[in-house]
């Protein structure tokens, strides 16, 4: 990693180009595509105060290199909201020097603050790089994920 010292810091309206072209790459890692329209109403929620999904961005310097969303809600197992880690993303070039970790430790963080009682995520069975970091830091639930698009 560089020597520029690492910031870790919730989005702003200025940082929407920044956040965009990490998005973007986010979306090509998982070969996915998404209409512009349902990237811009990303951004609002991310922006709106009133609204559960959060961000942050992984800022070197000048440059972001690293992205990190998460979703506060309800569940029915604890009286307290649980967090959903949504989406995690190192620049290609930045990665395996700890941002990844560093991030995730950004939400546990934000989560303790928000009162969740515990923060949880999926990632696809072919990120065995991730799931090296993952077992590391946290426990792996066993549960298979299944969905129907409607």
């Amino acid at each position: 990693m560089s020597s520029i010292a690492l910031e870790i810091r919730p989005v702003t309206a200025a940082d929407h180009a920044a956040w965009h072209s990490l998005w973007q790459a986010y979306l090509s890692f998982y070969r996915s595509e998404l209409p512009e329209a349902t990237s811009a109403v990303t951004w609002q929620r991310l922006l709106a105060a009133v609204e559960p999904t959060r961000a942050a961005l992984a800022w070197q310097g000048e440059r972001a290199i690293g992205l990190v969303q998460w979703i506060f809600h309800r569940s029915n197992w604890s009286v307290e909201d649980s967090c959903y880690l949504q989406d995690l993303f190192v620049a290609a070039d930045s990665r395996g020097t700890g941002i990844g970790r560093l991030l995730i430790e950004h939400v546990y963080t934000e989560a303790r603050a928000a009162g969740a009682s515990k923060v949880h995520w999926l990632t696809h069975e072919s990120n065995a790089t991730a799931m090296q970091l993952y077992q590391r830091i946290a426990e792996r639930s066993g549960f298979v994920q299944y969905r129907k698009s409607l």
